[in-house]
Parts: C-alpha cells; structure tokens; sequence
C-alpha cells in the first residue's frame, strides 16, 4: 500500500512556505480522459523551462470494478515472479555464506602451513599440524592409531611425546626409546612429512575451487538482485493507495481516483538579473556569486485529482470523468527543494523496496569486507576499479558502492537538510521575492493558455 503525505502539506507545514497564487481548473467529461489534461500540461511546463518532476502518482479502485479486479491480477503475477527470484536470492546467499565459512577454515588451516617456513614459528606450526594429522588421519587407524597406544596399551607411553618430539625418522635414533616403539615411530613420522606436503597442495588447490566458486555465486546474486528488482518495482507501483473515505469510492460501483502531481522548477539567474536592473550592479560580482550558498527557484506545483469511470476496449481501459487541476506558485531555495524531497522519500514508509533494504543491508554488510578479501587479488584490483558493483544494492537499483568519505559527506548532507538557515537580508529582500515573481506569473500563464487552449465554454 503506497501511502505519502500531500506535497502541499510538506511545503506549507514542514518547510513553513505559503503558496504565492493558487488557480483551479475543473473538466468534468465522461468521454474525454485525463492523458489529454495531463500531457499538454506537461508538454506546457517543459516548453517554460520548468523541467517537471513527477513527485506522486497513486490510484484506486472501488473492489467492485473490473479495473479492481484486473489491476489485482497483474499485481499477483508480479509479486509471484518477484517471490520466486527472492527465493533465488536466499538460497545463493546461503552458499555463499556457507562458502565464506569454508573459506575461512581454509584461511586459518593454511596459516600454519606458511609458518612451517617461519624459522620463528615453525615449531609452534609443527605442532599443530601433528594434532591436526593425529585427529584426522591417524585417528582412522582405530587401536594402532599413536594416541590410542600411547593412552590405551602399556609399553607405549612414550610414543606419544617422542612423535611430538622428532621432525625426520634419522631423529628417531637419536632418543633413548625401546627399539618397538622406535619401529613403529619412523614410518609414522615418515607418513607425516608426506602429508604434510600432500596436503598442503589438496588444501590450496581446494580453496582456490571454493573461491572460484564464491565468485560464481556472488555473479549469480547479482543477476538474481537485478532479475527481481523490476518485479518488485512493478509490484510496488501498481498497488492502489489507500481508499480511506473518500466519497467517490462506493464498494459496488465501476470507479477510479487518480491523483497526481507534477513540480515543475527553475533558478533565477542572479548575474543576468543584476545586469538588467532588477538586481544591484554589486550582485553581478564574481565575489559575490562565489559568496552564494544557496539558489532560489521560481516553482509551480500541479495537482491532478481525476474521478473517473473506468470502460474496458481492446486496448485496454478508457477513462473519462471529471478532473481537478489545481496550479500553485511557491518560491523556494534549493535546501528547502531537498527538504520536500527527503520528506517524501521518509514518508513512503510501505515501499517495497526499502523494506527489502532494510532486511538486507543490516545483516549482509558484515559479508562485504569477508568477500571482498576472498576475491581480491593483484590481478582484479583493476578490474574492481571499472566494476564497483555491490550484489546486494543491485536489488535497489544501486551498482556503486559508497565509500565512507561519500557516507560522511552525505550525512552531513542530510544534518544540513534538516537545518535550514534562514533567509538573509539580499536573499529575502530579493531572491525569494523575484522568485515568487515569476513563479506567480508562470502559474498563472500556464493557467490561461490551458484554459484559452481548450475554451472557456468548457470550464
């Protein structure tokens, strides 16, 4: 369910800016949609200089109509693809989590392995890797295993320290040992040295498999992220707003509300102004430009609210009815632009797509360092430089990763957005007064063109 709170709420109440104009347009046609409406206001806007953004588009059906019905249907099939492809998702990112723990096992076994080569570790390493070879190979001996005789048969209690002791079998020689447990001594610390070797190889040529195979799964997370996100995304815009009580929508009957709306924004140009008198001569400065912290936008906001009766064709549905559109003028800075933006974005608390951020980022931002390690080598740092993806963004559409510096730069960012500074004394006094100017009168020339455009007999 996509629940936002109302722009002009956010402007009026949270940013604490009044609308300068505010003109009302009502079309009431049961055979003329609302795309003609639309359209030409926007193509109106782009032709000003506006550059409109599209900040909510929410529908509703009453249950009763087939658009209720069909919308449902389209919606079901999303949400069935998008859970398949998560279930993908899981079941990758549990071999890759198992991977990762194999992996690590790996890590800690061949380290002892390289500190045989340390004169200053090697005989700590032996003797770990003498536990290891008597737990997991000479264990399997059963009774003639060296623990299970030097523990469990009288005669051999010396075996056990003495295999500790001795690195060759010439060493064996050397110890004042019974000549039994001498023959049985060398060909164990024969069979050692072998594994020792052996296995070193089979442990590295293992993980370099798993850490191939890590980075086949981490490529599949990625597909899989990127495969289910559109489903998701459809899932999530096709879902009808909340109804609430809104008088147009009776259970049993065949109808539709639409809202939308469109901010359309552009920057007043303080040199050109200053150089044709509107402005001071000083404000044409380069110091003083360099001075500026903020820009201030002429902007016209356009809410759309269609009721309408939905008809099935060929094509699809047609919608005719009546439509209210409302154009309001504002004069804002660029915080505050940011401001209503943040506000929005908050405020959308069912986005599916956050949701999906929220359970995913927390526990596999622990996994990014642990495969970063595994994967990077000397020969992909290049590539790791053209290709900063991170699998688990992917999901939302996000292929770079930040680094810290970026992290820090836009949480101070986001304090700053919330702690906007207020005008000073050339912003109010000019800025914001000649933006609200010529927001006033962009609002309502596209209010009279649209209205001589289409006739005053229909309105």
């Amino acid at each position: 369910m996509v629940e936002v709170k109302s722009v002009t709420d956010i402007i009026e109440g949270v940013i604490g800016q009044k609308p300068v104009v505010e003109h009302e347009l009502v079309y009431d046609s049961p055979t003329e949609t609302l795309e003609p409406v639309y359209f030409f206001i926007l193509d109106l806007m782009n032709e000003f200089g506006l550059k409109p953004e599209k900040l909510i588009d929410n529908f509703v059906s009453s249950p009763g109509s087939q658009h209720f019905g069909e919308m449902g249907q389209r919606v079901s099939i999303m949400q069935q693809q998008g859970a398949k492809l998560m279930g993908d998702i899981n079941t990758v990112l549990r071999s890759i989590l198992n991977l990762i723990y194999d992996l690590r096992e790996f890590q800690i076994r061949l380290q002892s392995y390289k500190d045989v080569k340390d004169s200053k570790k090697k005989d700590a390493a032996i003797l770990s890797l003498k536990q290891l070879w008597m737990d997991k190979v000479d264990f399997q001996k059963g009774t003639s295993g060296i623990k299970q005789m030097a523990l469990g048969q009288a005669g051999f209690n010396t075996l056990l320290d003495a295999f500790l002791v001795v690195d060759s079998p010439e060493d064996v020689d050397k110890l004042d040992l019974n000549a039994i447990v001498k023959r049985i001594l060398k060909p164990r610390i024969h069979e050692f040295n072998i594994w020792v070797k052996e296995s070193e190889k089979e442990l590295e040529k293992r993980y370099e498999i798993e850490r191939t195979y890590l980075k086949s799964q981490v490529n599949s997370l990625k597909i899989y992220s990127r495969w289910a996100r559109p489903y998701m995304k459809a899932a999530q815009e096709l879902e009808m707003a909340e109804a609430g009580r809104n008088p147009a929508l009776v259970k049993m009957f065949n109808s539709l509300v639409l809202e939308l709306t469109l901010l359309g924004t552009h920057k007043i140009k303080v040199k050109d102004l200053a150089n044709e008198g509107t402005f001071p001569k000083e404000f044409s400065s380069d110091k003083f430009l360099r001075s500026l912290k903020r820009d201030y936008h002429p902007c016209v906001l356009v809410d759309f609210n269609f009721r309408g009766i939905p008809n099935r064709t060929q094509q699809g549905f047609v919608v005719g009815g009546r439509a209210e559109v409302t154009f309001r003028a504002y004069s804002l800075n660029s915080e505050e632009i940011k401001k209503l933006n943040q506000e929005l974005k908050n405020s959308d608390l069912n986005n599916a797509l956050n949701l999906i951020e929220e359970s995913t980022t927390e526990s596999l931002g622990q996994l990014k360092d642990d495969i970063k390690e595994f994967l990077e080598t000397k020969e992909t740092k290049e590539e790791e430089k053209k290709d900063t993806s991170n699998p688990f963004m992917a999901l939302l559409g996000i292929y770079n990763k930040s680094s810290k510096k970026e992290d820090k730069k836009k949480d101070k960012k986001d304090e700053e957005i919330k702690n906007i500074a207020k005008d000073n004394w050339y912003e109010k006094n000019y800025f914001r007064k000649e933006a609200a100017k010529t927001a006033k009168e962009t609002a309502f020339t596209l209010f009279e063109i649209y209205k001589k455009a289409h006739g005053m007999a229909s309105w």
